[in-house]
């Protein structure tokens, strides 16, 4: 039986567009060393999007899990975060037992569009207007993470607070092209309703990816 695993584990792979330890630099583990794997393919459509070379799910290449937990073994840090690209456009089961195997911490980023996968220690749900977030993903997320585009983006979050569970952690965040605008009226709604945190891309003013 534990043959039959490894094989399997050895034999799934999946589009990898990037991955690269750094820091954490969003949301409630910001600031802790954390290695990323990114994931090619997203449907989800953001006009925003940073990384808008990730949404060809068929651009990247395979990249077994073994290989990618051999490389998450290298590094000093325990937290491995799955972002893409739409991370659950995949099936994540054999990638994320094989990482709490290796003793690290499995976190995800995403915007919960599609049907859950894998074993998380973190579930980070960051929905979207353009592709809408599963009602089963709602009661998943330790944390809530909305993008702020708009000032009209603030009466949704608030909407979209509500879905979740009482525990999840609530963090507003800035467009980062749009921050000038946005963040004098996050700051202020904050401050009303201190049950929401700040969320900012720290690391792009680091410089770091």
């Amino acid at each position: 039986m534990v043959l039959e695993t490894v094989k399997k584990i050895e034999d799934t792979s999946l589009p990898v567009m990037e991955a690269f330890y750094t820091i954490q630099g969003e949301g409630h583990w910001q600031g802790y060393a954390a290695y990323f794997i990114r994931l090619g393919g997203c449907d989800v459509g953001c006009h925003w999007c940073d990384v808008k070379e990730s949404w060809d799910v068929n651009a990247h290449p395979h990249i077994s899990v073994n290989e990618l937990v051999n490389n998450v073994k290298e590094v000093a840090g325990n937290i491995v975060v799955i972002t893409g690209g739409e991370p659950l456009m995949h099936n994540l089961d054999q990638l994320t037992s094989a990482i709490q195997l290796a003793g690290k911490r499995t976190h995800i980023e995403t915007s919960g569009a599609h049907k859950y996968s894998g074993t998380w220690d973190w579930f980070c749900l960051s929905p979207k207007k353009f592709k809408p977030t599963l009602e089963e993903n709602y009661s998943k997320a330790h944390e809530l993470k909305m993008v702020i585009y708009h000032p009209s983006d603030i009466a949704w979050a608030e909407k979209e607070a509500q879905k979740v569970n009482p525990d999840c952690k609530l963090f507003l965040q800035p467009e980062w092209d749009r921050t000038k605008i946005v963040m004098p009226l996050i700051t202020e709604y904050i401050k009303a309703n201190p049950k929401w945190r700040v969320s900012l891309q720290t690391h792009k003013f680091m410089q770091i990816p």
